[in-house]
């Protein structure tokens, strides 16, 4: 189905459009040293950008909700509706995002390095991981080419495959998935923390985000568990920890 397909591509570039665009925000217009007095209204402001975008992510996981989806538009591109709404909304997130003043620090010259290098580590962290899921399946472009695509969740960001003829999902243990179970979410907190200056644009920047990921955590995982069932738990069981090795 070309149509199919080609709305499927569209979806994918509109994704890397809206990472792009968040890489530029967060690297330059995040950067920018706001001044004046602290607005209550602009935290405000900002959370709500997020949670928006937050709730989206979550409503769109819900088995309802993509069983309602697949209804009204052709199967395969159930992941690119997730991804359009998604993308869309990360940018809205990125341009409306309300400067607050202040600093919270400010390394210069060789004291940097070890930020900038973390912040490089975390880049390459998401992208690995997503190699390893097949960054075709995360954009929408996998499930509408190929026929009978099956995948546990909506949000696409666990190594599962489906193993035809074994009737099973089994969990990739790799690379960064077999060091942590969210290595994505991971390098996330490596990008958004490791930043200099960090200007308080940024730092609520982060926090919002990463309060966001450690609630949403335990129910995709639970989500993870009621579908994919034994196979995540020994998943769990040979990957013990999710964020961090060794602490979390």
């Amino acid at each position: 189905m070309p149509a199919v397909l080609a709305i499927a591509w569209g979806g994918a570039a509109l994704f890397v459009l809206s990472l792009a665009f968040f890489l530029y925000s967060y690297a330059f217009t995040f950067a920018e040293i706001a001044i004046g007095p602290a607005r209550p209204s602009a935290i405000t402001a900002n959370f709500t950008l997020f949670t928006v975008f937050a709730l989206h992510h979550s409503v769109f996981a819900r088995e309802r909700v993509r069983a309602a989806v697949a209804r009204s538009v052709p199967a395969p591109l159930e992941r690119s509706v997730y991804v359009y709404v998604a993308s869309a909304l990360f940018i809205g997130v990125c341009a409306f995002w309300q400067p607050v003043p202040g600093v919270a620090w400010q390394l210069g010259g060789i004291a940097a390095i070890p930020l900038y290098a973390l912040q490089l580590w975390g880049i390459w962290l998401s992208l690995r991981s997503a190699a390893i899921i097949d960054i075709w399946e995360l954009a929408g472009v996998k499930q509408a080419s190929t026929p009978n695509f099956q995948r546990p969740t909506s949000n696409g960001e666990s190594p599962a495959t489906w193993e035809l003829g074994v009737g099973s999902w089994k969990f990739k243990t790799n690379g960064p998935y077999g060091w942590v179970r969210h290595p994505i979410y991971s390098g996330w907190f490596l990008i958004v923390f490791a930043a200099t200056p960090m200007t308080m644009t940024r730092l609520v920047f982060a926090v919002i985000s990463g309060i966001y990921v450690l609630i949403a955590i335990p129910f995709e995982e639970r989500s993870l568990r009621r579908t994919a069932g034994a196979a995540y738990a020994e998943y769990m069981r040979q990957v013990k920890w999710k964020l961090v090795p060794g602490v979390y």
